[in-house]
């Protein structure tokens, strides 16, 4: 056998924290079809922190690269260890297909939200220039702004929420180029260090809150350096240290959790605005820590349960990065007057349902045939990419 090609144990699914993920994915589509009603005033929604979902997304990133990873990297008996280029291989196979996916319906949507009011460029944009950004788009690199078709200064005006998977890629390389080599200690100090600069950030920051991360400029890229350093290193801490709390039925009270902590009012005034930035860096530093180590602590049990946990689980990336050429449709509805209150209502609901239903039929027509096949052409037959 090869070494590129060394034999992988498929190892545990932590199926609570897939499930945790499933919800937290579905709480950012409510908090995007809230976000289209109030101009963006934070202030006034009604899922307020919706977006600490992604800082979440990281945690949980870290966690279950360091399970899957950690232990793959040094020979054991016999057989060689993994190396980069099967490592690479592998997080790309996971999650290269449904970031394609996400460009593809981006594209095939994106003259339907043209909007004089909110993306004025857009039906002005050429379909050669389309293609070019879809294409860029489907290698995860982000554009500059110079490139924007849309108006909102997107690194992935295509699929807005892609923004995140670059920084997950970021993640990755780091972790296979040095994190994955550091002591349980260094791996401290630095997670010590950037909730530090997260807090900083937060207490001090004009926006009152973590947004931000998806523009290719000095102040947004700052912004997601810091929303991704401390979760993934927090999250690979809490697997190294294997850190676990068991409590009965896990998943329901850890999904309580999250909702509660994302639909919680924003705190302070216009004059306290650290108040909002320190509740968050809280919710991130010490919330989710415990929410990520009652999830792994846990098997899922009853079959309802058992049933919502994995179609959650298995829905939550593909809903997470396609469900947002919707939102552009929508919020060019709302803001060009097209839709009253009870409509916006109502259509928001077919948006929330049509959303998970196209993240199923990604699933199943897309995702996991297409990484099945990946698998046994560059993987060995009876390993899984994680």
């Amino acid at each position: 056998m090869s070494h590129s090609h060394a034999r992988i144990q498929p190892k545990q699914h932590f199926e609570i924290l897939d499930g945790l993920r499933g919800v937290a994915a579905m709480m950012v589509v409510l908090f995007h079809i809230c976000e289209t009603w109030n101009g963006g005033d934070h202030a006034k929604q009604i899922i307020n922190h919706g977006y600490l979902a992604v800082d979440f997304f990281f945690m949980l990133s870290g966690f279950v690269i360091a399970y899957a990873y950690d232990s793959r990297w040094n020979p054991t008996n016999g057989q060689p260890g993994m190396t980069l280029w099967d490592f690479f291989k592998r997080r790309v196979i996971r999650l290269q297909p449904m970031l394609i996916m996400g460009n593809v319906l981006g594209a095939l949507l994106f003259y339907f939200s043209a909007s004089p009011k909110i993306f004025p460029i857009v039906a002005t944009t050429s379909v050669s220039r389309l293609i070019l950004i879809a294409l860029i788009g489907c290698t995860v690199i982000p554009i500059p702004i110079s490139m924007d078709i849309r108006g909102w200064q997107e690194m992935h005006p295509l699929a807005g929420t892609a923004w995140s998977l670059f920084f997950e890629y970021i993640a990755n390389i780091a972790y296979a180029l040095g994190l994955r080599k550091v002591s349980n200690r260094v791996l401290m100090v630095l997670a010590v260090l950037s909730a530090a600069l997260l807090t900083h950030y937060l207490v001090t920051t004009p926006r009152g809150d973590i947004t931000g991360g998806w523009s290719v400029n000095a102040m947004e890229l700052k912004i997601g350096f810091l929303r991704l350093a401390f979760p993934f290193l927090a999250g690979m801490l809490l697997q190294r240290m294997h850190k676990r709390i068991h409590v009965r039925n896990a998943f329901l009270w850890c999904s309580l959790l999250l909702v509660v902590t994302f639909i919680l009012p924003r705190f302070g005034t216009t004059a306290s605005l650290w108040m909002n930035g320190l509740y968050e860096a809280m919710v991130i530093i010490f919330v989710f820590p415990i929410v990520v180590a009652m999830g792994a602590g846990e098997q899922i049990s009853g079959r309802t349960a058992t049933h919502l946990c994995r179609f959650s689980g298995a829905i939550s990336y593909p809903l997470y990065i396609t469900h947002y050429s919707l939102i552009y449709i929508y919020t060019a509805k709302v803001y060009d007057g097209k839709l009253t209150p009870m409509q916006g209502v109502t259509w928001g609901a077919a948006l929330f349902v049509t959303a998970v239903a196209i993240a199923y039929a990604c699933l199943k027509l897309v995702d996991e045939p297409v990484r099945r096949w990946l698998n046994r052409r560059f993987l060995v037959t009876g390993t899984t990419s994680l």
